[in-house]
């Protein structure tokens, strides 16, 4: 994984429910592609930026926060991958200065995958409510060489140093290499 749209994990019960957070910043680059200002035209005056962060980086900082829970269930001996977006409603748009709240909840598991359910809330900094944002509900494959007759690396290619490092510093245990 290059880029991890997580920022910190608050709560991990193994193998039931997984919490994140993910502070939005206008200093990522991604926000000024959406919206930018646009010039005046014949027909339409001209447009101030309106910086959003993208419904698809929202749910992929859920795959994260769910994938760590899936990984985390079999202590990370796994190859979780994001097999299927099963549902994905948002309700609102979320912008810089905003904070994230991915909660993801272990709906079913065994050793060929699992089915999560998660929501994710806005929370904004002026008041500090927390208000429904989306409902993004995953299916991930556990992935070996057995299963699916390739040549897989030997080293856990989801599971980077950059998840591991990003549960450390969550005050998380992570397991030996």
């Amino acid at each position: 994984m290059r880029w991890i749209w997580i920022d910190r994990i608050t709560e991990l019960d193994r193998a039931t429910r997984c919490v994140a957070i993910k502070n939005i910043s206008l200093a990522e680059d991604v926000l000024h592609d959406h919206f930018p200002p646009t010039p005046a035209t014949n027909t339409r005056p001209a447009q101030p930026p309106c910086p959003v962060m993208p419904n698809t980086l929202i749910i992929e900082g859920m795959a994260q926060t769910a994938g760590i829970l899936v990984g985390h269930a079999y202590d990370f001996s796994h190859r979780v991958i994001l097999a299927k977006i099963a549902k994905a409603t948002f309700t609102a748009a979320a912008r810089p200065g905003h904070t994230l709240r991915h909660t993801a909840l272990i709906e079913r598991i065994s050793d060929s995958g699992a089915a999560t359910t998660g929501t994710v809330e806005l929370i904004d900094p002026a008041t500090n409510t927390a208000t429904p944002l989306a409902e993004i509900n995953l299916m991930f494959s556990h992935v070996d060489d057995t299963r699916t007759g390739l040549d897989l690396p030997d080293h856990n290619f989801v599971f980077t140093g950059q998840i591991m490092t990003l549960l450390k510093t969550s005050g998380l245990k992570t397991p030996s290499p």
